[in-house]
């Protein structure tokens, strides 16, 4: 797959414990899998209400990091490449995401976008107490802080990482 850098990546060199690849330009791209569990970017809780109260109308049954990274390549067309390799029976997923941008980056634009997720649903409320209690917490919500304490949490770089 061609890289937004211009860099190619096999995607047979792709492993599913991947999450950045250092890239012969110089930059590390982020690399997601749709194997890789909505909890690699927010507490399993909020994962679990994320996939309880979305609808999905597509060929996935619930909301998933397939649909996350659809958000992203919305927004940031330009900066993320996909590869749909779910002929290759060799590779352990169906679906690859390479961005412009390192994991860490990619993390804090995935929790920006889920909180635009849920303020535009919270908008819809019936409740102005609701609507206003959620946007004095946003105004609150560090988004760097929250991404630099997960990832401290996960320990992104062990193969024993786990879900809180």
């Amino acid at each position: 797959m061609e890289l937004p850098c211009g860099e190619t990546l096999g995607v047979h060199d792709i492993d599913l414990g991947v999450r950045e690849y250092d890239c012969p330009c110089g930059d590390a791209h982020a690399v997601v899998t749709d194997v890789h569990p909505l909890g690699r970017f927010v507490p399993e809780f909020l994962a679990d209400v994320l996939r309880e109260t979305i609808d999905t109308a597509d060929e996935f049954d619930e909301f998933t990091t397939a649909h996350v990274m659809g958000i992203v390549t919305e927004e940031f067309p330009d900066a993320v490449v996909s590869e749909d390799v779910s002929d290759d029976g060799q590779v352990g997923y169906s679906l690859v995401w390479v961005t412009d941008f390192d994991s860490r980056r990619l993390h804090e634009v995935v929790v920006e976008l889920i909180v635009e997720l849920m303020e535009h649903a919270i908008s819809h409320a019936d409740s102005e107490d609701a609507v206003s209690e959620f946007e004095e917490w946003m105004h609150e919500f560090d988004v760097s802080a929250f991404v630099e304490q997960y990832r401290a949490e996960r320990d992104f770089e062990s193969e024993h990482d786990s879900a809180v």
